[in-house]
């Protein structure tokens, strides 16, 4: 999948322009780096398109991976996008659905294990009317 296809398609998932599909894809991934391990989130990084590569790379003062819930998951994601938590959680839906399509299965299934489970309930697939997965 491509940069362009990836923002493409959380846009049409999320309803949003390029613009705000472009922060909330951002924030999104920013936020989930801090929820994993650096090994996991550089293996992510390894495998999604080049430009959202650096989104997950963590500083490598930050191996572990801050323990926080799937309220503080939004609050950060709508923090950095400029949304509320209400607006946050169908974005960051789109966003981790689509990365599920942009790396491979066995990469999705280990970063999805280092999730508590209300995040983990947001990696599921999101069915938009129109699209295919």
């Amino acid at each position: 999948m491509t940069y362009d296809d990836f923002i493409a398609t959380v846009a049409r998932r999320t309803g949003h322009s390029t613009e705000q599909a472009t922060a909330l894809t951002y924030a999104t991934l920013q936020t989930l780096a801090e929820r994993i391990s650096a090994g996991e989130s550089q293996d992510l990084a390894d495998k999604v398109p080049t430009r959202l590569a650096d989104s997950l790379r963590k500083p490598s003062s930050r191996e572990f991976a801050d323990p926080f819930d799937l309220a503080e998951f939004l609050r950060r994601v709508g923090e950095r996008a400029g949304l509320d938590d209400a607006q946050a959680a169908p974005g960051a839906a789109a966003v981790l659905s689509t990365l599920r399509e942009a790396v491979p299965d066995y990469e999705f299934d280990d970063m999805r294990s280092q999730l508590p489970t209300g995040i983990r309930q947001m990696t599921e697939p999101v069915n938009t009317p129109g699209l295919s997965g």
